[in-house]
């Protein structure tokens, strides 16, 4: 596994020279999503309409490990298939894009996965990815219980 200088060097990367990724929290396992990110302002007026889970790549037709770009929703394999949605984010700038794997949500321009059920305009394409994946409605927290979380955490670490 690479290691930069300084800082960073206790976080482990993954990918390979410009695509390298950070992940705080990875060497547990454990990723924290964002609950800000400044890039939403790209996204789709419509994320309610998207195409299912299981649709395929628009490029390669590759049927596993797609993504669905949040700002013109288009529907492209990951950076561990044939790198079409990191591809689309270089060449487009369009930075929101929802892993149909996982349901999660990544920034390539905060480099950072976003808290889908805090974050109120990712709130619907997530719900609407749930149902057409699970065929129900996801269960959501409020940014209050995340909070209460966190104060529970801190104050059993002594913070």
């Amino acid at each position: 596994m690479a290691q930069h200088g300084s800082s960073s060097s206790s976080l482990p990367m993954i990918g390979e020279g410009d695509d390298e990724l950070f992940l705080d929290g990875s060497e547990s396992g454990w990723v924290e999503a964002r609950t800000h990110c400044d890039h939403l302002d790209s996204l789709s007026s419509d994320l309610i309409h998207i195409p299912p889970p299981g649709t395929p790549c628009n490029r390669c037709q590759h049927p596993d490990e797609n993504w669905l770009c949040l700002c013109c929703k288009d529907v492209l394999c990951s950076r561990f298939v044939n790198r079409h949605m990191l591809e689309h984010y270089q060449q487009q700038h369009h930075n929101v894009a929802l892993s149909y794997s996982d349901l999660s949500v990544w920034c390539f321009s905060c480099d950072a996965y976003l808290d889908a059920q805090v974050i109120q305009a990712l709130r619907p394409v997530y719900e609407t990815a749930y149902i057409l994946k699970f065929g129900n409605a996801p269960p959501f927290r409020t940014i209050e219980h995340q909070q209460s979380v966190d104060k529970e955490t801190d104050a059993s670490s002594g913070k």
